[in-house]
């Protein structure tokens, strides 16, 4: 093979393995975020790199599904709900 068909292989291959390494990285914040809004309850899971970033992914992924728009988004997400840590650094 020519020399641009291998450079082109390793770029592939080294953007592929920096794709894998990023979302597959240590996250060891693990949240369940459990919400009830108007008469519907949904619980999600998510992970992160802080505490805070994992409990506002749960909180948007758990709110997104069952709301649409901006006021009922914004109602839903602070509406009182169950959090529950799954990995916590500060729990071992």
């Amino acid at each position: 093979m020519r020399k641009p068909v291998w450079i082109g292989i390793i770029f592939f291959v080294a953007v592929l393995g920096a794709i894998v390494y990023s979302t597959m990285g240590s996250n060891p914040y693990k949240v369940e975020y459990c919400v009830t809004f108007q008469g519907q309850k949904n619980c999600k899971v998510a992970s992160g790199a802080t505490e805070e970033y994992a409990l506002r992914s749960a909180r948007s992924n758990a709110c997104g599904e069952m709301t649409s728009g901006v006021t009922n988004t914004l109602a839903c997400e602070a509406a009182p709900a169950t959090v529950t840590w799954v990995t916590h650094p500060d729990t071992k």
